[in-house]
């Protein structure tokens, strides 16, 4: 495993963060990772080298089943071997409560006690602001994960998907008011650029340029898009059985699939064969090349299956050349960061 440090923050972490949202997931009633398997992903996570883990509470079915999954697996375990982040902001039920999502300084404190206790920890190293909260005036909620930091139940802070002015808003605030302020992001990003086609205010160069001035790390998450980018899927066939296209069809059709991720596809199939990999391994070095940023992008991985992890994990060992990364780049229409263009 090779390792780089996390954006601003010093800490060292594994150039591959292990992503956990399908811990305790239900597709259609199919729990798509058991706690079991997600203990045997863990494991092996940890054998490989890995020892920086992503979470949220609003992951798993009912939500905080992922935390409490990794939790039980920390039990008997040194919590200073690792680097843990978790996310708050989402719902956490099924929406008829009150107070039940958002960024609220009475929301918030209420679900770091309760991602903590699940954790079985006292802290955590990063926590993210999962999406923001329009309810909720921007600097109440920095006041209060500002606190939170002070009293050291959190270490670093974090946000993932919003706007590049939207993150701007947060840097300004945080800076004009001396609170802590955003380490490290956690956009979509794949070598098809197809997940910020969901979000039409978004434009992933600016928001990276202002990651880039600000020296802010970044954790793309879906690098693979959803699976699309590990080879499995044709354009004229069906999808596998159990695969997300199969269990959720409009979904995968309506993030992930194109005409540009098809080619985007067929060069990263190509450059598989000249690298003797496979095409998850080129998708994510692809991500980990993008190295304009502090501690360059860790990407974070999911997988249902120890192979399928043990797979990705060997994309910190691929090399790829300039030249095959460009033509990725010249499938995709253009480069990820603007200043290359």
């Amino acid at each position: 495993m090779e390792y780089t440090t996390l954006g601003p923050t010093g800490s060292e972490v594994s150039k591959l963060c292990l992503g956990t949202w399908r811990f305790g997931h239900e597709t259609d009633g199919v729990v798509e990772t058991t706690e079991s398997e997600a203990h045997d992903l863990l494991d092996a996570a940890v054998e490989a080298g890995i020892n920086f883990i992503d979470t949220a509470n609003r992951y798993g079915d009912p939500p905080g089943t992922s935390e409490q999954y990794l939790g039980n697996w920390l039990e008997g375990r040194d919590r200073e071997d690792f680097v843990i982040a978790s996310k708050v902001g989402m719902p956490v039920d099924d929406g008829r409560g009150w107070n039940r999502d958002g960024l609220s300084r009475k929301h918030v404190r209420w679900q770091i006690d309760a991602t903590l206790e699940r954790l079985g920890t006292d802290y955590l190293d990063l926590y993210y602001i999962h999406r923001l909260d329009d309810r909720t005036p921007v600097q109440e909620t920095l006041t209060t994960l500002h606190q939170l930091v002070e009293e050291g139940k959190v270490r670093h802070l974090g946000a993932s998907t919003m706007a590049a002015w939207e993150l701007t808003e947060l840097l300004w605030k945080a800076d004009a008011n001396g609170l802590e302020s955003v380490a490290v992001t956690q956009p979509p990003v794949d070598a098809t650029l197809q997940n910020w086609q969901r979000y039409e205010r978004f434009d992933l160069h600016r928001y990276l340029e202002v990651c880039e001035k600000h020296d802010i790390g970044v954790l793309p998450y879906s690098p693979l898009a959803g699976g699309f980018l590990t080879g499995k899927y044709e354009r004229d066939g069906d999808a596998p059985e159990g695969s997300r296209a199969d269990l959720d069809p409009d979904t995968f059709e309506r993030k992930y699939v194109s005409e540009r991720a098809w080619d985007v596809l067929d060069a990263v199939r190509v450059v598989t064969d000249e690298a003797d990999a496979t095409a998850a391994q080129v998708a994510l070095r692809w991500v980990m090349e993008q190295d304009q940023l502090p501690g360059g992008m860790i990407p974070l991985t999911g997988a249902r299956t120890v192979d399928q992890l043990r797979e990705n994990i060997g994309a910190v060992d691929l090399d790829l050349s300039r030249d095959q990364l460009d033509r990725i780049d010249e499938a995709r229409g253009q480069p990820l960061f603007a200043a290359k263009l």
